[in-house]
């Protein structure tokens, strides 16, 4: 097999390559077969002309298209492989010679990937991260559960902000009523910014059995358009005022919150532990964007090629909806839903295309680097997860997804743990002092 590839740009080239006759053959054999049951030739049944009847009614030449595309992905790997390229994205395939018995030649026009050039990965200076739990957090979580947990009691008094108030409520704008304006025995939490502004703070004031006429104006930005800047009126009618009672902290309300402790003081060791945790992870979070940001900024790549922030993008899209369609909303739905199209969710995802790109080329670097290579264990226990987390079986997993990408996703996670793990926590002033250093010289 005659392979040539001729650089012509920084990340581009042509790749000339023969597909052997006993190739050509195979291929046209197989385009043959696929069209021989839909032929119709005078004086023979359908699915039941020779191939010898077919060239002579057709020509062979009308097999051509449909060889090339089956012959086409293996002989293009083939090629790529010999010439030691990386080629990413969908290659433009033009035919050079496809003569009758002899090998064709093809040209194919091929965007590489661009080489990085590392820059310091290990080591990362990155801000130190606080993972003290304070007594204010703790009573700050204790304060939000008896928030959560408080009674609802009848109030004689006028409502206050944080009451609870039941209303009717009637809107209409120039004297029309609106769809979604009107409700029933509504429980409302003043002050939880539920409604449109200034609705909730009209409320605050009146007793059970009050009439309050609310007006308002829409905001400019409000979702439907025909409201949107209007002024609305707001016939609202108050059944009920309810206040929230607040349980004592002691151990009795500890006991009711979480049945796995006994006392206050148990609870809030729990709460101080799960608190830490929470900070702990926030903190490894912070850490690796951080390590991982430095690393990309320290390398150089030139230029990326357009099919690569292209093949992201779609990427993201496709696992995006895919989420929402296992959620039971299809693609349709979800832009009716939102109120969006398809063009704006892939301006969306295109605005850090280019950086996720970087950052993934830079991590692949890395791997090749420091000879990163899943083992098959990690690689079965991947399957196995993923097969978990999707509700699949595992055959149908290993079917779908090949050793290479189970085994390009794990690199990637080992390399980034790897920048991660060696970075260094200082004190922010510190950092800023570099960053200056290195903004002066």
């Amino acid at each position: 097999m005659s392979v040539n590839w001729n650089k012509t740009g920084e990340n581009n080239g042509e790749l000339t390559f023969d597909i052997p006759q006993a190739e050509v053959k195979r291929g046209l054999d197989s385009a043959f077969k696929r069209v021989k049951n839909n032929l119709r030739v005078p004086g023979f049944r359908k699915g039941h002309v020779s191939r010898v009847i077919f060239n002579q009614y057709y020509g062979e030449e009308a097999l051509y298209e449909d060889a090339l595309n089956m012959v086409l992905p293996t002989a293009y790997a083939t090629a790529v492989k010999e010439v030691g390229i990386e080629a990413v994205g969908q290659p433009q395939i033009i035919p050079v010679s496809m003569e009758k018995g002899k090998d064709w030649s093809v040209k194919a026009l091929v965007n590489v990937k661009p080489e990085v050039e590392l820059g310091d990965y290990k080591g990362i200076e990155v801000p130190k991260q606080n993972t003290r739990v304070y007594a204010k957090d703790i009573e700050n979580e204790l304060e939000q559960d008896r928030q959560k947990n408080a009674e609802l009691v009848l109030k004689k008094d006028a409502s206050a902000k944080g009451d609870t108030v039941t209303i009717d409520y009637k809107g209409t704008v120039d004297g029309a009523a609106f769809d979604g304006g009107t409700a029933n025995d509504y429980a409302l939490e003043l002050g939880s910014n539920t409604f449109i502004p200034g609705f909730e703070d009209q409320l605050i004031g009146h007793k059970a059995g009050d009439d309050v006429d609310v007006v308002v104006t829409f905001p400019e930005d409000y979702g439907s358009k025909d409201l949107a800047g209007k002024e609305a009126h707001f016939a609202t009618k108050i059944h009920e005022v309810k206040s929230k009672q607040l349980h004592k902290l002691d151990d009795e309300f500890a006991k009711d919150i979480d049945d796995s402790v006994e006392t206050l003081d148990e609870l809030k060791e729990k709460i101080k532990k799960d608190l830490k945790a929470k900070k702990e992870e926030e903190a490894k979070s912070a850490i690796e964007q951080a390590a991982i940001e430095a690393a990309v900024n320290n390398a150089k790549i030139k230029e990326i090629p357009d099919t690569m922030i292209q093949e992201d993008v779609n990427t993201q899209m496709n696992q995006y909806l895919g989420n929402m369609q296992r959620q039971g909303i299809n693609p349709e739905t979800y832009y009716k839903l939102t109120g969006t199209t398809e063009e704006q969710l892939r301006s969306q995802f295109s605005k850090d295309a280019e950086e996720r790109v970087k950052t993934n080329l830079v991590l692949e670097a890395i791997v090749e680097k420091e000879d990163i290579k899943a083992s098959k264990e990690e690689i079965d226990n991947e399957i196995k997860e993923l097969a978990k987390e999707y509700n699949m079986d595992e055959k149908t997993v290993r079917n779908t997804l090949t050793d290479d990408m189970l085994s390009h996703d794990i690199n990637i996670r080992k390399a980034i743990d790897l920048v991660t793990d060696n970075a260094k926590q200082v004190a922010k002033s510190k950092i800023n002092d570099d960053d200056k250093s290195s903004d002066n010289k």
